[in-house]
């Protein structure tokens, strides 16, 4: 009430002090880190398994064949003429090619990701939905080409062979898992790319492999 009041004598609003106190910045009491770890296979499995759905046909009512005809014409028109003056926009090439997946208009869907690479295939969002698309629909064979294509172009792309090989073990070919860490391995990559190959080895009790792979 005090401060009330002084606030008052200078005229200053009631709420000043409050607004003041609550301004004041939170004090961080623990900057540990975290008792748990998440791992890189932890990583690849939540992403596997969380997959973003496909987007879903248009909620509103289409009588008949040509109306769906038009509604998708008209859509086209709509990201094509965007993508004429925003053209090294990355994320709506993948809107556009999302919406085309969602009317599982594929063919279509996998011509806008191919569009899109030959603009820039260093971008490493680009190839991850591409790759992601083919999953989610089982298009095994496809999304095979991609990470071909992705880790032959981008070799140090560390996480195009982790999703890489990580399909591979999901569809049990664990032969073509470990072609793949096989091939990551002639570039040389960090401690933790040789650790994920014997981590393979390892749940396969694959125990000679292991350590063949640990005294390379």
């Amino acid at each position: 009430k005090k401060k009330q009041e002084e606030q008052r004598s200078r005229g200053e609003p009631e709420g000043a002090v409050k607004n003041a106190r609550a301004s004041r910045p939170v004090a961080v009491k623990n900057k540990a880190p975290a008792p748990v770890q998440i791992t890189a296979e932890q990583l690849l499995r939540e992403a596997f398994e969380r997959q973003e759905a496909a987007p879903k046909p248009p909620k509103q009512k289409i009588a008949d064949e040509e109306e769906l005809r038009e509604y998708r014409l008209s859509k086209r028109k709509t990201f094509e003429d965007r993508l004429r003056s925003q053209r090294h926009d990355i994320n709506y090439w993948c809107k556009y090619a999302k919406w085309e997946e969602g009317q599982h208009e594929f063919e279509r869907a996998r011509s806008i990701y191919e569009r899109a690479i030959d603009m820039d295939y260093t971008n490493v969002t680009l190839w991850l939905r591409y790759a992601d698309m083919e999953m989610r629909h089982r298009f095994v064979n496809h999304a095979r080409n991609v990470w071909d294509r992705a880790v032959t172009l981008l070799p140090r792309v560390d996480q195009f062979w982790y999703k890489y090989a990580y399909m591979e073990e999901m569809l049990g070919n664990v032969a073509g898992a470990r072609q793949v860490f096989e091939r990551w391995m002639e570039w040389h990559p960090e401690e933790q790319g040789w650790l994920g190959y014997i981590k393979l080895e390892m749940r396969y009790n694959e125990f000679d492999r292991a350590r063949g792979i640990y005294e390379r």
